[in-house]
């Protein structure tokens, strides 16, 4: 009757330190939890970069292919213009004020 109880004490002890490692083990259903999370925002950065790696493919498609975008692009990251053209700068939201060139078709830093 003895080896019974210990027995049944024993087989206590182990469900117990199971039941512990299942939920607040180090693969338990907590650390399940948080891989999960992990997970979830690494596919959300993942679809992110995939937007913006489409929105630079076709950046760059436009670049090498369509001359218009070219130009485009010149004009307003550069600041180039036609001849006589008037290029107005207006100011910030902060107060600075801009600048006004009228160069003939020449850029001017």
């Amino acid at each position: 009757m003895v080896n019974r109880v210990v027995i049944f004490i024993i087989f206590i002890i182990v469900n117990i330190v199971f039941a512990y490692q299942a939920v607040w083990g180090e693969r338990g259903l907590l650390a399940h939890d948080a891989i999960v999370a992990r997970y979830n925002e690494a596919k959300e950065r993942c679809a992110q970069i995939d937007k913006e790696n489409m929105a630079l493919s076709r950046e760059i498609r436009l670049l090498k292919n369509d001359r218009p975008y070219i130009e485009k692009m010149i004009r307003e990251k550069l600041r180039y213009l036609h001849d006589n053209e008037i290029l107005y700068l207006f100011g910030d939201d902060d107060g600075t004020p801009g600048e006004t060139q009228a160069n003939g078709g020449k850029h001017e830093r």
